[in-house]
């Protein structure tokens, strides 16, 4: 028990084979590849062919027709008088057509379409920016982690090196007699957990990295720059201007413009109970001649206008189904767009709170910090020197194993929590 051999930590593999990356290209390589920005673009091509079809209602469509056929065989024969008389027939026939058919009235539901067709592709492309802070809030708690597990892994090490230094300060009273040969084993045990820290560590920050490079959409292994780990700074925006901005944030602008959409769907339900006109023009072109031609054989022509009016009297209540069903989409819409309004106040008081929290922590737990690693230092002396007792330096050690780790933690909530007010307000602070 008294040559108890040190313990040694297991050699520290580098900390990761990633490629570093500052946060800003972070965010813009996310920004293109990560799958939730993908498919917000994604719906904003979608509702704006939409809209652009609304608009192409107004429009008369058109269609052309060509068409030529061959005969086989070319002749017949027939029988006259008992003679038999060759026919000659022409091989070739040829049809060509136009016709352009387009809704004069409607009771406005064009219009309509137009109106909802515009109003989802505002909400796609406020569902774009909400995405995109989504994004980037994603992309910088990654970011974020990763620096909270290299902050570990330092202080792990640290931890070990002082376990270590304090082991080795043991062993030699031990040798001295000046010390109780368990102080060596009570010793030895934070050195033991300070060796699974630093492999906890390691491996954590490992696992921040495939996260991290997850969150940006990239098939190379990424990690944060090791340079960037400045604080964030402090919130120089009053409560009231966040307040404002948060009722226009994006997912309050998503909320209202859907309402829009609603509002324009249900307007449109009741052009179901006027009647439809239509009109329509058509010229087709019949010919036959001996060769593949169409200048070969004159063509027959013929055209034709229309005119149609349709007044639906009874549709199996199809409807009124119809009516009933965007009335409730209404009635959802207005009701989402209230809760969006409480949801985005709550989440900032919520936010605002967390970070307010988080900075009082950071200033709490660093005078912590300074004031442990003091009571350490003169604890550890007065063990060396026969003035006090082991248990007071493992004290004064978990105290400060603690404060780190809390400091840590308040770090990385200060961070995420402003990038959270960032993500609901649809700005950079």
């Amino acid at each position: 028990m008294l040559v108890l051999p040190l313990a040694v930590a297991a050699p520290l593999a580098p900390d990761t084979v990633a490629r570093p990356i500052g946060l800003a290209d972070a965010l813009a390589l996310a920004r293109d590849h990560a799958l939730a920005a993908v498919q917000s673009r994604g719906d904003v091509r979608t509702n704006a062919a939409a809209e652009r079809s609304a608009w192409g209602a107004f429009i008369p469509n058109a269609s052309v027709s060509l068409g030529t056929s061959h005969q086989y065989p070319t002749g017949g024969t027939r029988t006259e008088n008992g003679q038999v008389i060759i026919v000659q027939g022409d091989p070739w026939s040829y049809s060509a057509g136009l016709s352009a058919n387009v809704a004069l009235f409607e009771g406005g539901r064009r219009l309509f379409d137009v109106q909802q067709a515009r109003a989802n592709t505002a909400a796609a492309k406020a569902g774009e920016l909400e995405q995109r802070y989504q994004v980037d809030l994603a992309v910088k708690q990654a970011y974020y982690a990763i620096q909270a597990a290299r902050e570990n892994q330092l202080a792990a090490r640290a931890q070990l090196e002082q376990t270590e230094q304090q082991l080795r300060i043991t062993a030699l009273r031990v040798r001295a007699g000046n010390a109780m040969p368990s102080d060596s084993l009570r010793a030895q045990i934070p050195v033991l957990n300070a060796q699974v820290a630093v492999l906890e560590a390691r491996d954590a920050l490992r696992v921040a990295d495939v996260v991290f490079t997850h969150a940006l959409g990239s098939f190379e292994l990424l990690t944060a720059a090791p340079a960037d780990t400045a604080a964030p700074p402090p919130l120089e925006v009053g409560e009231t201007q966040l307040a404002a901005w948060a009722d226009t944030g994006p997912q309050v602008q998503r909320a209202r413009k859907q309402l829009d959409a609603a509002r324009a769907g249900h307007d449109a339900s009741w052009t179901s109970y006027l009647p439809t006109v239509t009109a329509g023009y058509s010229r087709n072109g019949n010919g036959s001649g001996q060769t593949f031609d169409f200048n070969d054989g004159d063509l027959q022509y013929s055209g034709s206008l229309r005119f149609s009016l349709n007044f639906p009297l009874f549709d199996q209540f199809g409807r009124e189904e119809q009516l009933v069903r965007t009335d409730v989409a209404l009635d959802n819409a207005d009701a989402a767009l209230k809760d969006a309004y409480q949801e985005a106040r709550e989440a900032l008081a919520r936010d605002l709170s967390a970070l307010r929290s988080a900075e009082a922590r950071v200033t709490a737990q660093t005078g912590a910090i300074l004031a442990g690693g003091e009571d350490l230092r003169v604890q550890q002396r007065r063990y060396a020197t026969g003035e006090g007792l082991l248990l007071d330096v493992l004290v004064s050690q978990a105290t400060l194993i603690q404060a780190r780790q809390a400091l840590i933690q308040a770090r990385y909530d200060q961070r995420v929590a402003l990038a959270q007010i960032e993500a609901l307000i649809g700005r950079d602070l």
